[in-house]
């Protein structure tokens, strides 16, 4: 049952408890508020602004799950936060683990502050759930990206575009490091898990069968990543990772080695900002 009164209060304690610079935005110098404003928790919640208030006066309409999961990544909740929030608004809380896409403060406080650096937050799949401004940059929105596509390992093996700017050995390398790991999620996760159904999904793929059937695991990913953007052309990064444990979720940050070309190609996409790619 929702529970209007009690949701109002929740979201605006929340609010009122957060700074700009806990969710990455500039303070200004004739700041007033306390906390954050409507508009700016609105703007992170991707809803309207009149919505969210209304939400807070207790006077708004019943939220969907979709709408309290966006709320409850906007103001940076915990998990406990999340399901608190969730049971407020008359749901049932989404299910923790691996399978959770609700990204943890820790990682967003991160991320938040990467705003001259390409980053992004994944699943284990390789579904990436936030990036930084440079990261989208680089890469497009892959937010965006739906159903299976969303996963880095899928779309290597059924959008050529995905292959088009590497070698034929970095290819044969890159097809063994996807196959490794699903074979590992699989075995870790379970035939029911999401990682099998992606395989199962795959074996229509000759390419995918043909790396599927060697049992290959182990495999580790290259030092270097190689990104080919429409503007700047080819630009090779280091990628650094921190894990959550709890969620299985990792945030990527790459780096250019410094005064190198992608180094220069990095700061002119800094300037170009991030441009519509199709994804």
């Amino acid at each position: 049952m929702l529970d209007r009164e009690g949701l109002a209060a929740f979201l605006r304690h929340r609010r009122e408890a957060l700074q700009p610079e806990d969710v990455g935005l500039a303070r200004g110098e004739r700041r007033r508020t306390h906390g954050l404003r409507r508009e700016e928790v609105a703007a992170l919640c991707h809803m309207s602004t009149d919505y969210y208030a209304r939400l807070e006066r207790a006077t708004g309409p019943h939220p969907s799950e979709q709408m309290i999961a966006s709320i409850a990544q906007g103001l940076h909740l915990t998990l406990d936060e999340r399901d608190h929030v969730f049971r407020l608004a008359g749901h049932r809380p989404p299910a923790r683990g691996t399978t959770s896409e609700h990204v943890s403060p820790g990682l967003l406080r991160i991320l938040d502050r990467l705003d001259d650096t390409p980053a992004e937050i994944i699943t284990e799949l390789g579904e990436t759930l936030r990036q930084s401004p440079l990261g989208v940059a680089l890469t497009g929105d892959a937010t965006k990206r739906t159903g299976p596509g969303r996963s880095i390992g899928y779309r290597w093996f059924t959008d050529p575009a995905a292959r088009e700017s590497y070698s034929d050995d970095e290819r044969r390398q890159l097809s063994r490091l996807y196959a490794s790991g699903l074979r590992e999620l699989v075995a870790l996760r379970g035939p029911a898990s999401r990682a099998a159904e992606l395989v199962a999904l795959l074996l229509d793929d000759d390419d995918f069968r043909r790396v599927w059937n060697a049992h290959e695991v182990g495999i580790r990913p290259p030092d270097v990543k190689r990104f080919a953007h429409p503007s700047v052309g080819s630009i090779d990064l280091s990628c650094q990772t921190l894990l959550d444990p709890d969620q299985s979720h990792r945030l990527l940050v790459y780096t250019a080695e410094p005064g190198s070309e992608s180094a220069a190609k990095l700061q002119l996409l800094a300037v170009i900002g991030a441009e519509s790619i199709a994804l």
